[in-house]
Formats: structure tokens, sequence, C-alpha cells
């Protein structure tokens, strides 16, 4: 069976509907900053997995709470792959575009230099580098970016609340990167975990947007689905206009040819089909 490290997350929410040999641990069922305690939640279990979809996840936040979110992101990482390891589980972790500092202008590559540019980001390099160094061997990393689900609270959803509510939008079009289905990450985890996939790879859905461009799919689309009974204007502004306590990557988009290599039965839809899907699951909520 597979275990799952939270419980809440949309990651998490979207693995736990993969499969009944799936089971998820919350805050209240595992404490991750104790080895001990972890060691002693996982041998209850008859293990051939452990992934971890919890991290600290508030970007500015983490600029003035840097503490929190390295014991999260870095040091916890470090509990769960040591544990992983002791009871023979394959790990996998996911990690972030945001270790990058997005200066490229190409797609990174799963082996370029991680160079984060603030501190959310380099605490999840942090974390990844735990792993590389001490538990290579038997853990996977997986880079996504953009996340969005039918559920929790995410780009998607805050969207369709501020269409819906306000009378223009202002929507960044300088930062660049790939919009990610939950249900499409949840996938690739699941099976890096059965084929026990190591090294470093980057999981995304296909295609490349701006923020702005994926304001402008989710109104069409919601539109289209009733979802928003009229369309308000969204302007492009570059991301100097946001004051923002953390600095984002401007080019985040990365290259997933390893996954693709090494998993060749995942299927990776194109984002825009997948927001579709996506919002055909929110109206069905409402």
């Amino acid at each position: 069976m597979i275990l799952v490290i939270g419980k809440k997350g949309q990651l998490a929410h979207s693995l736990a509907s993969l499969d009944t040999e799936i089971v998820c641990l919350g805050r209240d069922d595992i404490d991750i900053m104790s080895y001990e305690n972890i060691l002693e939640s996982l041998s209850q279990y008859s293990l051939s997995a452990l992934i971890n979809a919890s991290a600290y996840t508030a970007v500015d936040k983490a600029e003035s709470d840097y503490d929190n979110a390295h014991a999260i992101n870095a040091m916890a990482v470090a509990n769960l792959a040591k544990a992983a390891k002791e009871v023979g589980a394959h790990f996998v972790h996911v990690s972030t575009d945001y270790v990058f500092s997005g200066d490229k202008g190409s797609p990174y590559l799963p082996n370029d230099q991680i160079n984060p540019i603030n501190a959310y980001g380099k605490s999840k390099a942090e974390g990844e580098q735990f792993i590389q160094s001490e538990f290579a061997t038997n853990s996977c990393i997986l880079r996504t970016s953009w996340v969005y689900s039918a559920t929790g609270n995410n780009f998607v959803k805050t969207m369709l609340m501020l269409m819906a509510s306000k009378p223009a939008l202002t929507v960044v079009d300088d930062q660049i990167g790939s919009p990610t289905c939950a249900d499409t990450l949840a996938m690739a985890c699941v099976m890096a975990a059965n084929s026990k996939l190591t090294g470093i790879h980057h999981c995304t859905d296909e295609g490349v947007a701006s923020w702005y461009d994926f304001a402008k799919a989710i109104q069409t689309m919601a539109m289209e689905q009733g979802l928003l009974e009229k369309a308000v204007p969204i302007n492009p502004v570059d991301s100097s206009a946001f004051k923002t306590l953390a600095t984002r990557p401007a080019y985040s988009v990365m290259s997933k040819l390893s996954l693709k290599e090494s998993l060749p039965k995942l299927e990776l839809p194109y984002w825009q089909d997948a927001l579709s899907a996506v919002l055909k699951q929110i109206k069905q909520q409402s």
C-alpha cells in the first residue's frame, strides 16, 4: 500500500480519490517534526511507498516566517525520507518550480542549477538537497508548478470568485509557467511510487501560460459552462504593479522529458483541457 503524508490539501485529496490502497495521514495522525513518531506511525502499515504531499506553501508569509517554512519543507522532509528508508518504503517528494530563479529563458531541466529567489523556494530547495545527499537511492523528487483543483484554495477558485464579484480584474502577464491540475500530479506520484522511480523529474500539464492567459481561459471556459453569468474586463499588468513580499520567478517553465521517458504510460494533458475538466467538477459541486 501507499501512505500519503497530508490529508486536507489539493494533492492529498486527488491521491485519496485514486485508489483504495492509498491511506492519507494528516496532522492529527502523524508528527512530521518527530522522526520517532514518523517511524512509529509508518511501522503500523505494510508500506510499498511513502508520498509526501505536505508542505508549507504560503509564499509571501515565508519571507517573515522562514523558521516554520524551513522546518516543514526541509527538516520534516529529511525525517520522512530517513524513516521511509528505515522501513523499506520508496519515497516520493513533491517540490516546486520556485527552486529556480526564473532567468534562464528556456525550459528548466531537472539537473539545472537551482537558485531560489524567495524564502519559500529556498526552503523547498533545502528539502531537495537533504533527499539527494542522503536518500537518493530510494527516493524521487517531482517538481511541479501552479497547482489547482476543484478543492481547496487556488488560483482558479479565486478567479471565479473575483470574476463573479468584481467589475474588472488586473492580472500579471510577465510571469510565465505551466498550470498543473492536482489530478495529473497525483497520478504521476503514484506511478513514480509503484515503479520506484528515482532522481529529480518535472511534472506539469502540457503547455505554457502567463497568469493573465490562465485567468482569461478560466473566464472563457467558465462562461461556456455556465459558472459565470457575465464576463468582466481582465487587464494585463507587469508584476511590478503588485507589491508582494516574495519575488516570483519570471519564467519557470520546466522540461518534462525525463518524466515522459521514465513513465511512458503517464498522460500529461494540455493545461486548457485539464482546466475544462476541473471547471466541470466545480460546477457539479455547486
